[in-house]
């Protein structure tokens, strides 16, 4: 899954989640600042991409490390709670959660070397190595051809659809005044 696949069904997600809270507990309101929602969406990606596939490419050499593991998520959640206690702020409560959707979206039950770390062992799967970042964008988008990868880009696209109805959304929020 690329960037509107994480961000668009993320926010597809926590809306929906968010809108069945407001209605089942109209006493409490649930409002979330869907920036974080769209940052923590991404931040397994923005964590481990750089990570395992730049800094430590000859040792690990993959982009799916440390912050795709349940224990990041948890830690994770664990200090949001924390924080929601102390100070009321749900932010990093948010970005957890968003976290914990991009997980499932990675469909990382498939990967429990990685999901489980360091549960099921220290060390990581390594993927496969690429001369450098163009080589590995040439042969991410010449799967786009490959009816295998189909499910890809169709969560890309509904992603993508997701993200401009909530884009649409806030310009007419902000033009008129709400």
């Amino acid at each position: 899954m690329f960037i509107f696949g994480h961000i668009g069904i993320t926010l597809g997600i926590v809306y929906s989640v968010t809108y069945l809270l407001d209605h089942l507990r109209p006493e409490k309101s649930f409002r979330i600042d869907y920036r974080w929602v769209a940052f923590g969406a991404l931040l397994p990606d923005m964590i481990d991409k750089p990570l395992g596939r730049i800094v430590l490419a000859e040792t690990i050499g993959s982009g799916r490390i440390f912050a795709h593991t349940l224990l990041f998520g948890i830690l994770l959640a664990f200090a949001g709670y924390t924080l929601y206690r102390r100070t009321d702020d749900s932010k990093l409560l948010v970005l957890a959660g968003a976290s914990f959707c991009h997980l499932f979206e990675d469909q990382l039950w498939k990967s429990p070397a990685v999901l489980f770390w360091p549960f099921s062992g220290w060390s990581f799967p390594r993927d496969q190595i690429y001369g450098n970042f163009f080589e590995y964008l040439t042969v991410v988008f010449s799967h786009a051809y490959n009816p295998a990868y189909t499910g890809v880009f169709t969560s890309e696209i509904i992603g993508f659809c997701i993200t401009a109805m909530f884009a649409g959304n806030y310009a007419r929020a902000k033009i008129s005044g709400n």
